[in-house]
């Protein structure tokens, strides 16, 4: 079992979620939550570009814990493409190639759209954070060298226009899986359609289960802390595995667990893998996996595989 000492630090445990502004970077937003919440550990739960904006579920304390677990989650944009030029980065940082002006009609455009649904092979954009040989594509990139990444498995669940005005700006809300590059399906697009484009907004509107309602802006956030003395803002260690089954135990089961010992556990209804686990008072407080064993009662064996201490 990979289990911690208690956290040392006072700070909060949970999650915030945080508004993302365009121009900040994912890292000095989570430095700025840690000056506010006075945290000791904090990590954000999946990078945004500078330019983007939007849900940056921000993990505290002994919620960092399950970051390793959650970044595989289905994610969710609104994109604002423009028509008629390309960038090297495929956003407005760049360098632009320019394209055709005479842009397709509404019904071509469309059509070029679902072409994106399912499973795609995408290339990632050279400005990306891809390590290449021990270093990040676009240091690469920026030294002005020429980045060839291959091409990755992508899954697009839903693509829909939005809007389509007359100077070439498409706006979409796209569903998609893991590892998907809003900056690359905008230049795909461009090329399929024959006049190049550009990703010139981003804003995503939900990750790991958090969605743009439930989130705070940085003022946002200071002013909750202070006129919020319940943090209704916080949510709990356990929020973004809210897809993995949760188990209550017994007083005998969770002492065996927080022991590092596996447990007899009633799980008729969970099928073997990871569960959660939360205390006999209800609370979130450890990770275990059921295996395929039972007792002569019909009982399931539990392994813990991580203690979270919140109390």
């Amino acid at each position: 079992m990979n289990s911690s000492r208690r956290p040392k630090n006072s700070g909060p445990h949970g999650w915030v979620a945080i508004h993302k502004e365009a121009g900040d970077t994912s890292t000095r937003v989570v430095e700025r939550v840690k000056r506010i919440l006075k945290a000791g550990k904090a990590g954000h739960g999946g990078t945004l570009d500078p330019f983007s904006e939007g849900v940056l579920p921000i993990a505290l304390g002994e919620a960092t814990k399950t970051l390793s677990m959650v970044l595989d989650g289905d994610k969710a944009y609104r994109c604002w493409i423009r028509l008629g030029s390309e960038s090297d980065t495929g956003d407005p940082t760049g360098q632009f190639t320019p394209g055709h002006v005479n842009f397709p009609d509404l019904a071509t455009i469309q059509q070029a759209l679902q072409n994106f649904l399912g499973e795609q092979e995408q290339i990632p954009p050279a400005y990306s954070a891809i390590h290449v040989n021990g270093e990040r594509a676009y240091e690469r990139a920026r030294r002005g060298e020429t980045v060839e990444l291959p091409a990755r498995r992508v899954v697009f669940h839903q693509i829909d226009l939005v809007e389509y005005t007359g100077d070439g700006l498409v706006t979409v809300d796209v569903r998609c899986g893991k590892g998907t590059y809003m900056r690359a399906l905008a230049r795909d697009l461009g090329r399929d359609l024959g006049c190049l484009a550009h990703l010139e907004r981003l804003l995503r509107t939900r990750t790991l289960g958090f969605s743009l309602a439930e989130c705070l802006t940085l003022d946002g956030l200071s002013q909750a802390v202070h006129q919020d003395p319940h943090n209704h803002w916080l949510f709990p260690v356990d929020r973004a595995l809210d897809d993995i089954p949760a188990l209550r135990l017994r007083l005998e089961a969770w002492s065996r667990i927080v022991s590092g010992q596996a447990a007899w556990i009633e799980a008729d209804d969970v099928a073997e893998g990871l569960v959660r686990l939360l205390t006999p008072e209800g609370r979130f407080g450890a990770t275990g996996v059921i295996g395929a064993g039972r007792d002569a009662s019909g009982r399931r064996s539990c392994t813990p595989k991580r203690l979270f201490h919140t109390a």
